[in-house]
């Protein structure tokens, strides 16, 4: 593990439970001048004036860091490699990589599925969830996972996510004729949300699932840098860090031992999603089928995109490699181009909503390239510690950068046909809670709406009678994608409603 670390230039960001001792002299030496090497000794500046266990979480906190490494990225993040002037080449994926839920045949769905719930049954299904958002812009300092998006049950995000597992699991295991299926349920946390998500699915004892299956890990952090290039500490004794993005998720699973767990399980297929889409099929089934029957390294779920202005991006080929492209690098008349083959929707409009399968074998290999991937610059207002008077000092403008990573940098390392996209409803599969209450968009009545809408529609496409406005919330205990529901054919629903397994 420690080789593999070295490998990735990273140390774990979990601090021990003791606090950490005052380092000898000899071992302080020797990480000064790793940093006095990198041109980085100033936050060693204060060091003479911090009490001994104060002196021991910096010289931890430093250890961590390689900052020789910490430079390295910075001028590759700041500096781009220079890309001739020649235009990219966009194309649609190919036809043989893609699928659609809204056109497919009825057959390949249903044989995507029942494949997607063998593999379950067969315990060789994990899910990991990208859960390291605090809810602060939802106007609360827990865990956005934690958020009660208004729902008649108040369920939060974690439980609604918790109890399709469950379903699911229970759906392979009636298929299987076995006694239980498990699908292990990784959850990536930050520093800040890691004590507070592992507190929560502790008072809620895991949702009904079981705690050995659920397994919590915290992403990495990196130093964050001023605009000349220097590690910022943000007071005498501590370096100021942020997360390392979304694609801080590879060199994660490596460092937290969740590969391992995995390969000790028997796992062959994951899913990957983020926290924030209350309408996400955790562990679908039709995905799993469809990427396996492929025999791709990596999927993505796609929803089409509403208009040609819509701020997505886009999945697509560039320069003959899967990629990820904004709204922003594409031109108008790229983005209003017509499909040839149906010339009533967009020739580019596979939109991202970080949703992905990969194959174990593929998560395996991330210590051979994860060093490779790029990080990305967000210039931000960081607290930093004068370095003349120690005193913390709260910026009025950007005066550093935070370095992350994203996501689906590693898409273009594929080639295509190692890569697959699968287009599904957005009003079935995509609702993101992303904005403060009441904005209109993005937000917990959009979200709430969203859900309690997919419940009536499901309820009516059963034979139930609604009558009322407000839609009805059923719990995933009940129906995992609207099966199981033939009991409310002719029933009279009053809206709103809950409906809860007795």
């Amino acid at each position: 593990m420690n080789v593999i670390k070295e490998k990735l230039h990273i140390g774990s960001s979990k601090a021990a439970d003791a606090p950490p001792a005052e380092p000898s002299a000899e071992t302080l030496d020797s990480l000064k001048s790793k940093y006095a090497e990198a041109g980085q000794d100033h936050v060693f500046s204060f060091w003479d004036t911090l009490s001994s266990a104060q002196k021991g979480e910096l010289f931890e906190q430093l250890s961590r860091f390689n900052p020789a490494h910490i430079n390295d990225i910075t001028t590759r993040a700041l500096n781009p490699p220079k890309t001739d002037d020649t235009p990219d080449t966009l194309e649609p994926l190919p036809e043989s990589a893609t699928a659609s839920i809204l056109d497919s045949k009825q057959e390949d769905i249903d044989a995507w599925y029942a494949s997607g719930l063998d593999a379950i049954a067969a315990n060789k299904v994990a899910v990991v969830l990208m859960a390291g958002g605090q809810g602060t812009r939802l106007g609360s300092s827990a865990p956005k996972g934690c958020y009660d998006i208004g729902l008649p049950s108040h369920k939060s995000l974690f439980q609604i996510q918790a109890e399709r597992i469950r379903k699911v699991q229970e759906l392979a295991a009636k298929r299987a004729g076995g006694d239980k299926a498990v699908v292990p349920w990784y959850v990536m946390t930050s520093g800040p949300t890691r004590g507070p998500t592992e507190d929560f699915f502790a008072e809620n004892n895991y949702f009904g699932l079981e705690k050995s299956n659920v397994v919590i890990f915290e992403q990495g952090v990196l130093p964050c840098i001023s605009n000349e290039g220097k590690i910022i500490l943000e007071s005498k004794g501590k370096v100021a860090v942020a997360p390392d993005g979304n694609g801080g998720i590879y060199q994660a699973l490596i460092v937290s031992g969740v590969i391992d767990d995995m390969r000790k399980r028997g796992i062959e297929h994951i899913h990957a999603y983020c926290v924030d889409n209350c309408l996400v099929k955790v562990a679908d089934p039709v995905f799993i089928g469809f990427s396996a029957s492929l025999d791709v390294d990596i999927a993505t779920k796609v929803v089409r995109k509403r208009n040609a202005t819509e701020s997505v991006g886009l999945i697509l080929s560039k320069n003959g490699k899967p990629d990820v492209v904004e709204y922003s690098e594409i031109d108008k008349e790229t983005a209003e181009a017509k499909d040839p083959k149906q010339p009533d929707v967009l020739k580019f409009r596979a939109a991202n909503i970080v949703n992905h399968y990969y194959s174990f074998r593929f998560l395996e290999s991330i210590p051979e390239w994860a060093h490779k991937l790029p990080h990305h610059v967000a210039r931000k207002k960081i607290p930093f510690a004068d370095l003349s008077s120690g005193e913390t000092v709260k910026p009025e403008k950007p005066n550093g950068i935070k370095l992350e990573q994203f996501v689906f940098d590693v898409f273009p390392m594929l080639s295509l046909d190692k890569f697959a996209c699968f287009e599904v409803r957005r009003e079935d599969e995509f609702s993101p809670l992303k904005n403060a209450p009441n904005t209109g968009e993005d937000d917990p009545q959009t979200s709430k709406r969203d859900i309690m809408t997919q419940g009536q529609r499901w309820a009516q496409e059963t034979g139930a009678i609604v009558v009322a406005d407000g839609g009805i919330e059923v719990s995933p205990l009940i129906s995992y994608g609207g099966e199981g529901l033939e009991k409310l054919k002719g029933t009279t629903i009053t809206a709103p409603a809950v409906l809860e397994r007795e």
